[in-house]
């Protein structure tokens, strides 16, 4: 009795670390193993009658396509949510990371995180534009841009409850160093005037963001002049004239300072004369490593999050499939016995259990995968970001996430064909006979 618990745990432990090694298997492994099968399918004896037997199993599921379909539809829901938590992610991530570039760099004070918790003193400005690495326009001046960012409260468009935006004080400079941002209706704000224009997203997210609308915003009131696009992380945002941002919320210091640089070579000298300059406590980097970095942390935990919910749903679609399986091969006793009777062995009779789970699993990944992508890939949503306003980004379902939302349903097809596959391979032949 001892002996037999042990092996049913060490076959538990093995196919768990079977499963994980499966749902990490690259594309090509995959392939591998498909070749592997199907030769062995095609070339051997035993593959033939394996084959043989799966057709006699499939060529019978619609009579019994009321049990076979809860399999196909318990692992849809299973892909089809999964795929779904992990293009949130997949979406979040994407639209931080075109946010930067390699051409551009932020400076904070040393040690921030983000551009909420830094502080760039009003003196030090000059300073930086000074520095060796920073690219210079037309004029020779340098492409510099101090910025400040500020939290405000907007009413949502779905609900009207106020939800945090990001309102971005920048300098003529701003609109040089990020060529991406377009106008795309009405005009660009004043200096000194209580103006300011906003992103596509942010227009879409909130009310009453229309050109020539009027928003309270700080206990003062500020006119809505046009809308631009980036395609990126900055059309979750409001921007205007930074000097007439930092009077109205009362700001002496700016958060930080981006720069145009020359590339990655104008970079590491930018950060080398940074570092030998005394004067300046400051920490540089990228745009594209620091908006990279502002999604790792909520990127990660949808994935963990997604993962775990996936196992959750993927366990009761194991056990909705092995109580499917079994009762099909209890429904087929006298068809798989006579079978085992007229020469096809245990082999056989379980690959063909296993080749029909397996067909029926991937027909719910495929399902899954495609509600999962005609509802999900490109939806709307908005999400808090690093500087604790919202974001709004689009859902991203990838040909990689329907790739690994088809091999779990893959993965769950095995396991819940694998033990009703055993037990009709053990089936006592006579007795299944007289069974009536």
């Amino acid at each position: 009795m001892k002996n037999q618990w042990l092996w049913n745990a060490l076959s538990v432990l093995l196919l768990i670390v079977g499963l994980v090694v499966w749902i990490m298997l690259p594309w090509y492994g995959v392939a591998a193993v498909a070749a592997l099968l199907a030769l062995w399918l095609l070339l051997t004896r035993t593959g033939r009658l394996a084959l043989a037997a799966a057709r006699i199993g499939i060529a019978s599921l619609p009579q019994r396509w009321g049990a076979s379909s809860v399999i196909i539809v318990g692992i849809a829901g299973v892909v089809g949510v999964l795929v779904a938590m992990l293009a949130m992610g997949e979406g979040f991530d994407a639209t931080l990371k075109q946010t930067g570039s390699d051409d551009t760099a932020i400076i904070l004070r040393g040690g921030s995180q983000a551009e909420t918790n830094s502080v760039i003193t009003r003196d030090q400005v000059p300073l930086i534009g000074n520095l060796a690495g920073i690219r210079k326009d037309t004029a020779g001046k340098p492409v510099i841009s101090p910025e400040l960012s500020q939290v405000v409260n907007l009413p949502t468009a779905s609900s009207g409850e106020d939800a945090n935006a990001q309102f971005r004080g920048v300098s003529e400079e701003a609109w040089t160093i990020r060529p991406q941002i377009k106008l795309i209706e009405g005009r660009k704000f004043n200096v000194g005037v209580r103006e300011l224009v906003v992103g596509q997203g942010a227009k879409g997210q909130y009310r009453g963001l229309d050109v020539g609308k009027q928003v309270k915003l700080g206990n003062q009131t500020w006119t809505v002049v046009g809308v631009f696009a980036s395609g990126d992380a900055h059309d979750s945002e409001l921007w205007t004239d930074i000097e007439t941002l930092s009077s109205a919320y009362d700001r002496r210091a700016y958060q930080s300072v981006t720069v145009g640089v020359n590339g990655k070579a104008g970079f590491t000298e930018l950060k080398s004369a940074m570092d030998n300059d005394p004067r300046l406590k400051l920490d540089v980097s990228t745009t594209r490593d620091y908006y990279s970095k502002q999604s790792a942390g909520l990127t990660k935990l949808i994935k963990v999050l997604g993962t775990v919910i996936g196992t959750i749903m993927a366990i009761g679609a194991v056990f909705g499939a092995l109580n499917t399986m079994y009762a099909a091969v209890a429904g087929r006793a006298r068809e798989i016995a006579t079978m085992r009777a007229i020469g096809f062995r245990g082999t056989p009779v379980v690959m063909a259990v296993m080749l029909e789970t397996m067909l029926l699993a991937l027909l719910g990944g495929l399902l899954g995968g495609f509600i999962a992508w005609a509802i999900f890939n490109g939806y709307s949503v908005a999400t808090l970001g690093a500087n604790f306003s919202q974001v709004v980004f689009q859902f991203k379902v990838s040909p990689e996430l329907l790739w690994s939302g088809l091999k779990w349903a893959l993965g769950i097809g095995l396991v819940g064909g694998l033990f009703p596959a055993l037990r009709a391979a053990r089936l006592p032949v006579t007795a299944a006979l007289r069974a009536t």
